[in-house]
């Protein structure tokens, strides 16, 4: 049964609320993490708790309960100038700043206007609704090196 630091193995297909899938792991290489350590969304990790190795569920996860909700003061300009000379800055590309407070925050270059780069501090899936069907394929209770490294080893999980 799944309980806080039980080593749990799931397959699952991620989907957005238009049906597009955005992830999946198979039931032949399945996902592998450590319960109940923050290594998942919390909407996710609290429906898995307490069930057993063959069962299948949808489970919908809100924006709040999975990557927060969309903050727009992430949503920001930089002028070129911060970025070194030689960088070739494109869409896509992500670089690590630092936010208010002091926090780390994972920016994304979104588009590049002349000398304006607009970036995003926002997770992809910031406010999206995420609906998942997941396969518990295996529960175990995790080793005293995995407790200790703070992650799942073998298939699925932490390789070293």
């Amino acid at each position: 049964m799944i309980k806080k630091d039980s080593v749990v193995s799931l397959s699952y297909c991620l989907k957005n609320s238009n049906g597009k899938e955005l992830d999946r792991a198979d039931k032949e290489k399945p996902f592998a993490y450590l319960h109940g350590n923050g290594q998942m969304v919390p909407g996710l990790e609290k429906e898995l708790e307490g069930l057993v190795a063959g069962v299948k569920k949808d489970v919908t996860v809100s924006p709040a309960e999975g990557y927060g909700d969309l903050n727009t003061q992430l949503r920001i300009e930089v002028e070129r100038s911060n970025f070194p000379k030689d960088a070739d800055i494109q869409p896509g590309m992500q670089f690590e700043g630092q936010g208010d407070g002091g926090t780390r925050t994972v920016f994304t270059v979104k588009a590049v206007v002349g000398d304006k780069i607009h970036v995003d501090g926002n997770h992809p899936l910031a406010g999206e609704t995420l609906y998942f069907s997941i396969e518990i394929t295996g529960v175990r209770d995790a080793t005293e090196e995995e407790l200790t490294h703070g992650h799942a080893h073998g298939e699925g999980g932490h390789h070293h």
